[in-house]
C-alpha cells in the first residue's frame, strides 16, 4: 500500500521482484534509501491502478509534490501528472545517458 511520508521531491520507477511480478514504486528523495524513503509499493504498471492508489493519499499532501523524476514512459508520466498534479516531471539521468550513447553510437558506425 502506502506511507504517508510524502516529501517535496519524489521518484516513481517500476521493477520485476520474481517471477516477471512488475510493480511500481514511488520513493521519497529526501529518505535517500533510508527510513521513510518508501512511500508507495503497488503491484503492477497499469496507470490506472497505480493512479487508484496513489489517490488514496489525500490530495492536499499529493499538491506538494514539486518535482517527481521518472523514466521515459508515457504510462508514468500519465500517473505523475493525475495523482501529482503541482509537479514537474524530471526524465532521470540514467535513461537520458542511454538515449545520449546510442545516438552517439550510432553516429560513430554511421562515420566510419
Amino acid at each position: 500500500m502506502f506511507k504517508q511520508n510524502i516529501g517535496p521531491s519524489l521518484c516513481i520507477d517500476e521493477t520485476s521482484l520474481s517471477c516477471g511480478e512488475l510493480y511500481t514504486v514511488v520513493t521519497n528523495r529526501a529518505g535517500r534509501g533510508g527510513r521513510g524513503t518508501l512511500v508507495s509499493m503497488i503491484r503492477g504498471t497499469k496507470s490506472e491502478d497505480v493512479i487508484r492508489v496513489l489517490e488514496m493519499i489525500h490530495l492536499s499532501k499529493r499538491k506538494t509534490v514539486k518535482e517527481v523524476t521518472l523514466d521515459l514512459s508515457p504510462t508514468m508520466m500519465r500517473i505523475v501528472r493525475t495523482a501529482f498534479p503541482n509537479a514537474t516531471m524530471t526524465n532521470d539521468r540514467f535513461h537520458v545517458q542511454k538515449l545520449f550513447y546510442e545516438a552517439i553510437d550510432e553516429l560513430r558506425i554511421t562515420y566510419r
